[in-house]
């Protein structure tokens, strides 16, 4: 037996319970023909490049498996009768690793920085490049009005004379 990856497109309007049923019923095939489910990942919907079968996203699937030529074979015969899959591409591998796929890795990686992102720093702290508040300066709106409508100049203080 040799070693497989498949990653399907389902359709978009799909529920992502839809999506783990329809993997489901592939690893089933597989697991029936006699070969076996190493790795399954839920990737997600994400935007396609470009609209495939008026989808402009999909729920990515990829599954790695260990089978047959010949089940792989009726796998892709049963992917293209179903109006579920909206595309699939299936490649032979040397091994399959356990290690998560660069997508999932990506993901990881992405969560991580969005937590950071979210309670790592003070919000009471300035930070280079940030404006002023309301009650910091003056705007023109505080200021008196001249006869032609536009805003007098700021008002000093007199300075305070030390004799």
């Amino acid at each position: 037996m040799a070693y497989y990856e498949n990653v399907f497109l389902a359709r978009q309007d799909m529920s992502p319970t839809q999506v783990e049923s329809l993997a489901d019923t592939y690893a089933a095939l597989i697991e029936e023909s006699g070969g076996s489910i190493a790795k399954r990942e839920m990737w997600g919907l994400k935007t396609l490049a470009y609209r495939i079968k008026k989808n402009r996203k999909g729920h990515y699937v990829m599954l790695d498996m260990e089978a047959e030529a010949a089940a792989v074979n009726e796998l892709e015969r049963q992917m293209r009768l179903s109006e579920d899959v909206i595309r699939f591409l299936t490649i032979r591998l040397d091994e399959v690793t356990e290690a998560p796929s660069p997508m999932m890795a990506r993901r990881d990686r992405d969560d991580r920085r969005r937590r950071d992102d979210r309670g790592g720093r003070d919000g009471d702290r300035p930070r280079d490049g940030d404006r002023p508040r309301d009650g910091d300066r003056p705007r023109d709106g505080d200021r008196p009005r001249t006869e032609e409508g536009a805003a007098a100049p700021a008002a000093t203080a007199p300075a305070e004379e030390n004799s």
